[in-house]
């Protein structure tokens, strides 16, 4: 059975709460007894001085004479308390004696204790028993007296209404916090299982395609403000993928419709007579087929970067030496548009994939040649620190906005949207840089101001990495 995260909560402080409130009073009737049992031994050596030295005051020494009236109240004052008192001269007479006064009382007293002790501590096994204590004035034993008492402790009825009214005081405390851990459990976890279980709504929320939907409450929780921040951050990076998602359908279409359409028409025409299959046309309608192969081609090659298995050929290379065959690739359309072109710095040897990373800088280069204008300026600048070797493809060109750029590496993105081939490639060049970069485990960033000019910087790890 699966219960709430707010009826766990509850139960676990209140099942906390209540196992604490248990181990306490465990252990404070456990130290509590013991600190007691202590404190009445200490008192019942006391007392019985205290008898002692209450009767020793009532013998004048000059008429060697006891005064029997204080010492039968002193007795039976004794007999109260719990202790049956015998009194002797120094003769060894009689002087008091409790149970020849009052039998009766001696035998109830006896027993209310014996009872008492048997019933609530039957773990001791007491006894009554005896002391015989000398008894001195002035230097001089006057006597002896002999006090009989409920071993090794024990408890008056007064002392049992104590430990009993204790005893309620503490259930009522437990009974007290148990419901107050009950209310206050209850609501923290309500306050605890709120932002979780709004959280559990939103994901819901996200998970049948509403990625606008956001969490709107914070929570002073550390861990639950994280979560929230990451489901919001996750729904908003959702909504983005989704547009990509559509943008991409959108793209693939139009990419393949523009030259089917264009070899669908010229065929039409030519099959209706209205056209003569001249070598002319039909190179046009072979230029739209190649076309549609190298969009397909993209694709592929879009397919296998992205790939979990794909396997990179790796061996120590140059980025000084790719980049200048990469720039060799361009050399025709470098000198058509009088572009100057600089390779800077340089840096150790990595250990890379070579096909992979020249593929890298092809795309890169034609990018910047493709979009940097007559007598523009292409800066290849190649650095290095402890960990990344860092090249960077610059240019003077037309640029990129800055609400354009978070997508430049998406699939069949292309800031020109009038998708013109003569301006623009499928859009699948830059996302391949990336998968690329990436599967070696390197960055890859843009930067990049409309009218000024691009900076592509890719960062390839020195270490070797299998």
């Amino acid at each position: 059975m699966k219960h709430s995260l707010r009826t766990k909560f509850s139960l676990t402080f209140a099942l906390v709460l209540l196992l604490t409130i248990g181990l306490i009073s465990l252990l404070s009737n456990i130290l509590i007894e013991k600190e007691f049992t202590n404190y009445l031994t200490i008192q019942q050596e006391k007392r019985t001085q205290e008898i002692t030295d209450s009767l020793s005051q009532q013998y004048d020494v000059n008429t060697k004479t006891w005064d029997a009236n204080f010492v039968h109240t002193i007795g039976m004052y004794a007999l109260y308390d719990g202790y049956i008192v015998k009194v002797y001269d120094s003769q060894n007479q009689t002087i008091w004696d409790a149970e020849t006064c009052d039998m009766s009382l001696c035998s109830k007293v006896m027993e209310d204790i014996s009872h008492r002790m048997d019933t609530k501590y039957p773990q001791i096994n007491g006894e009554f028993m005896s002391k015989t204590i000398s008894i001195a004035k002035d230097d001089e034993t006057i006597g002896t007296i002999q006090i009989s008492y409920f071993g090794p402790y024990f408890l008056s009825a007064d002392d049992f209404q104590f430990l009993n009214a204790l005893n309620t005081i503490l259930i009522g405390i437990g009974v007290f916090s148990l419901v107050f851990s009950v209310i206050v459990g209850s609501f923290l976890a309500k306050r605890l299982s709120s932002p979780i279980l709004n959280t559990v709504n939103v994901t819901k929320q996200i998970s049948n395609g509403d990625y606008d939907v956001r969490i709107s409450e914070g929570s002073n929780t550390r861990e639950l403000n994280e979560l929230i921040v990451s489901v919001n951050q996750l729904a908003e990076s959702l909504g983005k993928q989704e547009l990509l998602r559509r943008q991409l359908t959108a793209d693939v279409a139009h990419e393949l419709r523009t030259p089917l359409t264009s070899v669908g028409t010229h065929i039409e025409a030519m099959i209706d007579g209205v056209w003569e299959p001249t070598n002319e046309r039909l190179q046009s309608c072979h230029d739209e087929i190649l076309c549609i192969g190298r969009i397909i081609q993209d694709l592929e090659n879009l397919a296998k970067v992205e790939s979990e298995n794909l396997k990179l050929d790796k061996a120590q290379i140059n980025l000084t030496e790719l980049s200048e065959k990469a720039v060799g690739n361009f050399e025709a359309d470098i000198n058509q548009k009088n572009l100057k072109v600089s390779i800077d710095g340089a840096s150790s040897d990595i250990y890379a994939d070579q096909n992979r990373i020249s593929q890298v800088l092809i795309n890169l280069v034609s990018n910047a040649v493709k979009y940097t204008p007559q007598n523009g300026i292409i800066k290849i600048i190649i650095s290095e620190d402890e960990q990344f070797a860092r090249l960077s493809v610059n240019d003077n060109g037309i640029g990129i906005a800055q609400d354009e750029l978070p997508y430049v590496f998406e699939r069949f993105y292309r800031a020109d949207k009038s998708r013109n081939r003569i301006t623009g490639g499928s859009g699948i060049g830059l996302a391949i840089v990336k998968s690329i970069v990436m599967a070696h485990g390197g960055i890859v960033e843009a930067q990049s101001h409309l009218n000024e000019g691009s900076c592509f910087v890719i960062k390839l790890p020195k270490n070797r990495m299998e």
